[in-house]
């Protein structure tokens, strides 16, 4: 390797210390990390060193390693090189990929949608092909912000998506016709093994075929709008902690699919169980509703629920997905590691799907209430109203996924948009009280169903009261004291 070219790119020009280093491989142990990439250890690992890069960074010493990566957020590429170039303590910070992450995605490379990816951030901002790419060992620094996200990049998926408690699985079902879900099904979560497995897309998509029909297409990824090939390119060919999911809401447009059973060659349809969606008297005016899911092995989505109080299905075409899901309401706290504000509008989790295995699966695990499971090709599982779930990609991944309003969750989607404003998403800008105009259109094409969810929310308030005056003592004349208790006249949930 060239003088000229480690001195440019890393700062280095000690054959010794800037010697390449080997990629590790994909294949991860269950029971071992690999090394780090370039000689990082834990924190921990200082106390029985001899040296310590830390040592060497005059000034910066006084700041905590979360500082100094928070204050590095706010230097460009440039700087970002001098500054790593001055010793191996920085040479490592200034080398992390979220740093160049932050800065490819804002750049004008990542929104021509159309670019070469290089197999990381730095190299793909920079244009640096492997062989241009330097490496210097960085074998004395130590520290659980470098460290922690390599940590769970390279741990295993296995022991915490297998072995699943019987207490714990997820329902699987061939299949349930609507009277089955409505009466019986609405409220859990279940897989399905036999609808999807009819349609169109199942018997003929896989990601060469989508390339091929879709190749220069541009998609959502999270932050970014990418053609499909230079998405699949970096899918391929990354390893970030927490990879770019490909999430687009607009791809039957794009993609001139014919959705519906009764459409001329129709590419797929809802399968009958969940074919009811009463957000369908809005019409045009309904909120985003259907998304095409693409993503490698270890994407996903952190704890959430689903928008609007809505339900929803995910069909898995290609891969397979690992959830883990709870029930929620006013009794039981969210998962362990999950922390709400008061009103739910705000959620608070790990940053990556693998810090919360790492750190809460074996007491989620635990925890009344937990179902997991595993949905593979060709399956679709069921997401209930309001409940918490956390999905991981097992393998790479082509899903299709949709939100709905079934008739037994009517009253709860009722309630979030009349009581929750600020909390709902998904609408055009056009429909500024998304409350009063979804009860316009029931009203208007389904008053029978609306009355029922108007009455049971009024029986439902009358009981929230009802426990309230028992709580505080009023009615309780003759013992003209305080009294605590809950009414047996009513075993609604209070929401």
């Amino acid at each position: 390797m060239e003088p000229s070219i480690i001195s440019l790119d890393s700062g280095y020009s000690s054959a010794a210390d800037a010697r390449p280093i080997a990629p590790t491989t994909q294949e991860e142990s269950l029971v071992s990390i690999p090394h780090h990439h370039l000689g990082v250890k834990p924190s921990g690992n200082q106390y029985t060193a001899i040296g310590n890069a830390r040592h060497a960074i005059a000034h910066f010493q006084i700041l905590p390693d979360e500082i100094l990566a928070i204050l590095l957020e706010h230097l460009e590429s440039h700087s970002l090189r001098l500054l790593g170039s001055t010793c191996k303590f920085l040479y490592a910070f200034c080398r992390s990929e979220e740093l160049w992450k932050t800065l490819f995605i804002e750049s004008s490379q990542s929104k021509s949608g159309s670019f070469v990816w290089r197999g990381s951030w730095r190299s793909t901002l920079l244009n640096l092909d492997n062989e241009h790419v330097s490496w210097v060992r960085c074998d004395t620094v130590f520290s659980d912000i470098l460290y922690r996200p390599f940590l769970c990049t390279h741990t295993s998926l296995v022991p915490y998506t297998t072995n699943i408690p019987p207490e714990n699985s997820i329902t699987r079902l061939e299949d349930l016709s609507p009277i089955e879900f409505s009466e019986n099904w609405s409220d859990k979560p279940f897989i399905l093994t036999n609808p999807v497995r009819q349609w169109p897309v199942y018997k003929s998509w896989d990601m060469g075929t989508l390339m091929e029909r879709y190749g220069n297409v541009e998609f959502r990824a999270e932050a970014v709008d990418w053609t499909l090939n230079a998405y699949v390119d970096y899918m391929h060919n990354s390893s970030d902690e927490s990879p770019l999911y490909l999430f687009d809401r607009s791809f039957a447009e794009k993609m001139e699919l014919n959705v519906g059973k009764t459409q001329a060659n129709p590419s797929y349809w809802v399968p009958e169980c969940f074919g009811e969606d009463l957000f369908a008297v809005l019409g045009s005016q309904r909120p985003d509703d259907k998304w095409l899911i693409i993503g490698p092995a270890r994407s996903g989505s952190t704890y959430h629920k689903d928008p609007n109080a809505t339900s929803a299905w995910n069909a898995v075409l290609r891969g397979s997905k690992y959830w883990i899901m709870f029930p929620s309401n006013a009794s039981t706290p969210p998962p362990p590691g999950v922390y709400v504000s008061e009103d739910h509008s705000e959620v608070t989790s790990p940053l990556s799907i693998a810090e919360w295995l790492i750190s809460f699966h074996a007491e989620a695990r635990k925890t009344k209430g937990c179902f997991e499971g595993v949905c593979g090709e060709g399956e679709i599982l069921h997401v209930p109203s309001g409940w918490w779930h956390l999905v991981v990609n097992l393998d790479a991944s082509i899903a299709l996924t949709q939100n709905f309003v079934p008739r037994s969750h009517l009253p709860g989607v009722i309630s979030f948009l009349r009581d929750k404003p600020h909390q709902v998403s998904g609408f055009k800008k056009d429909v500024t009280d998304p409350h009063a105009t979804f009860i316009e259109g029931m009203q208007r094409e389904r008053p029978d169903l609306l009355q029922q969810a108007l009455e049971d929310l009024e029986r439902k308030a009358e009981g929230r009261k009802r426990k309230w005056d028992v709580a505080v003592g009023k009615g309780e004349e003759e013992s003209g004291g305080f009294s605590f208790g809950f009414g047996a006249d009513s075993d609604d949930e209070i929401p």
